[in-house]
């Protein structure tokens, strides 16, 4: 299809592709699982929405949210238990629902002619809510130098744009805002480079806070609310959460890679705050509720699988679980081809996905460009 000026560029805010940001269509589809009926499809033209790791879309209950991050918007839906979309509000030229129809009959009276939202030289909407909260922070601070530090960075603050994003809960997102090069994908380390933490009220339409990726009150934050950021458990009443907020053992394992950045070449205190920050936002599914993953009632080794669903490298002998209150072996998962000796050149990666209560897991191996799937079930003696 051909790609129209208006159709790429929305707003001021949109971005410009380059060869590693090309945008694609994107079509969401409701399927009902029982009948495999397809119930409903959103479709998004000429856009990029990240979709590797859900990064890009994020399911709380019956709110879907999905950032487009060519348009800068986020777009919030209500999944009906019919399996219908329903639009609740898209946030970033605008905040409210009336807001574009409003602002259309106002920009209508003051003049003849149509401006492009391209064109316009405003702030969107998002933007504005961010930029209102930095100056009343500077403002209640009470010292000039505080104003005179918000209006030196006022212009970097202005080009920032949403890299990625997670709902807190129905109401709350927690957006991460970076440069331009960091989100279109042209810097080589984009956790290094400088990025904003914020937390917006979509109902309100307030922005509570604003931090920075090396800030030490949300790493605080998030060590100690651990389970809040993570949505593991949300389809179970009861919540058995294994995180560094909620196990000493899990606790350990952060406690010790955030040690081994610190006293790595070229680490240091603010380069772990850094490393862990980057976790956030939190993608959606991206943990496992498991109770076979729970350290509190099993010890593994967490370099060959983990609670966090992520490709991890592939070893050659069985994954063992030892009970943590007897120490005795327990079960054993062998992730490799069953019969064949893979060359010992070859990269090997497995990525887990456990069912969430069940003692049930599929296993995806991959072997250079072969995959493997293995479906893991307990064998009763």
């Amino acid at each position: 299809p051909i790609q129209l000026f208006h159709d790429i560029y929305q707003n001021n805010e949109s971005m410009s592709p380059n060869h590693k940001y090309q945008l694609e269509d994107y079509s969401l589809h409701i399927i009902d699982l029982e009948t495999g009926i397809l119930c409903d499809t959103r479709h998004f033209k000429f856009d990029k929405i990240f979709l590797s790791h859900n990064q890009g879309l994020y399911l709380y209950k019956n709110t879907l949210a999905i950032l487009s991050v060519q348009q800068q918007t986020i777009h919030i839906f209500h999944v009906t238990p019919t399996g219908k979309f329903v639009d609740v509000r898209s946030i970033g030229r605008f905040c409210y629902e009336d807001d574009q129809l409003f602002f259309s009959q106002g920009s209508k009276r003051s003049s003849g002619q149509v401006i492009r939202p391209y064109a316009e030289q405003t702030i969107n909407s998002l933007k504005h809510r961010l930029m209102v909260f930095l100056f009343h922070r500077a403002q209640a601070e009470g010292t000039s130098y505080a104003l005179r530090k918000f209006y030196q960075y006022f212009d970097q603050f202005k080009v920032l744009r949403m890299w990625k994003m997670q709902l807190l809960d129905e109401n709350h997102l927690l957006i991460k805002y970076a440069s331009e090069d960091v989100v279109t994908l042209k810097c080589q380390d984009p956790n290094s480079q400088p990025s904003f933490f914020v937390v917006y009220n979509m109902m309100t339409t307030e922005v509570l806070a604003v931090f920075e990726n090396t800030s030490e009150k949300l790493l605080e934050l998030f060590e100690n609310f651990c389970d809040l950021f993570r949505n593991a458990t949300l389809h179970s009443e009861s919540q058995f959460p294994c995180s560094a907020s909620s196990n000493i053992h899990a606790r350990q394992i952060q406690q010790r890679f955030k040690h081994t950045i610190i006293n790595a070449k070229f680490g240091g205190h603010t380069e772990a705050v850094k490393r862990l920050l980057a976790q956030l936002p939190i993608s959606s599914q991206s943990y496992s509720s498991s109770p076979y993953l729970d350290l509190a009632l099993f010890s593994y080794d967490d370099k060959w699988v983990s609670m966090m669903e992520r490709p991890k490298a592939c070893g050659d002998h069985p994954i063992r679980f030892y009970a943590r209150d007897s120490g005795l072996l327990k079960f054993k998962i062998y992730a490799g081809m069953l019969g064949k000796s893979p060359s010992p050149t070859a990269r090997r990666l497995v990525a887990f996905t456990f069912h969430p209560s069940e003692p049930f897991a599929i296993s995806v191996q991959r072997t250079n460009a072969e995959y493997v799937v293995n479906f893991h079930v307990r064998h009763c003696i």
